[in-house]
């Protein structure tokens, strides 16, 4: 009886059908990397100190880019958008009053619809206050905010260029939520803030 035999592939056709494969391999990993970064998740890295103490320069953190296709900006979410001014450049604060509310800032206290705010995020790191005949930074408003549109300060209150100079942002300006530092890198004595890495944001 005869046996049933395989011919032998020559090696050069080998060789092609790994390289198709791993190119194919990298086709795709590359394709589900920017519908990845475009529409779910997108690293960013912060490079000034405006939302001290609770990012710092150097963390590296992640945004999540869908979540406001099915929820609103909420108060005191940390948000990264397209910066009004030059929407080349992307900035990051914390959205301090929503569609509808009544904001006003008396010497730095900032007050939601008449009440008093003190959260722990606020960095204060000037000891003086800017007269009332000087605002924005320390006396603002009242104002109320307008339809689609969110009122954003950073958490360090001194150094931040945010709505109080620039007006309101428009939600559709908004990129997504910054929910958790990934890594960490202190430029000053370079090395890793470990302790800050995985660290999530509220």
């Amino acid at each position: 009886m005869g046996e049933d035999i395989t011919a032998d592939k020559p090696r050069e056709e080998t060789k092609k059908s790994l390289l198709r494969e791993t190119i194919e391999t990298i086709l795709i990993a590359g394709l589900l990397a920017l519908i990845i970064r475009t529409y779910i998740v997108q690293p960013f890295k912060i490079p000034s100190g405006s939302m001290q103490q609770t990012l710092q320069i150097g963390d590296h953190i992640l945004v999540n880019k869908f979540i406001y296709r099915f929820s609103s900006i909420e108060r005191e979410d940390i948000v990264v958008f397209k910066y009004p001014k030059d929407e080349k450049r992307d900035f990051i604060k914390r959205a301090i009053a929503v569609e509808g509310d009544k904001l006003e800032i008396r010497d730095r206290m900032v007050y939601v619809n008449d009440a008093p705010t003190s959260p722990p995020y606020v960095y204060h790191d000037e000891g003086y206050l800017q007269d009332e005949y000087y605002p924005p930074r320390d006396n603002f408003g009242p104002v109320t905010v307008p339809e689609d549109t969110v009122f954003v300060m950073g958490d360090n209150r001194e150094n931040s260029l945010d709505s109080r100079y620039w007006g309101f942002l428009d939600i559709d300006k908004v990129k997504g939520k910054a929910f958790i530092i990934y890594w960490s890198w202190n430029n000053d004595d370079s090395s890793v803030r470990w302790g800050r890495t995985g660290k999530l944001l509220h």
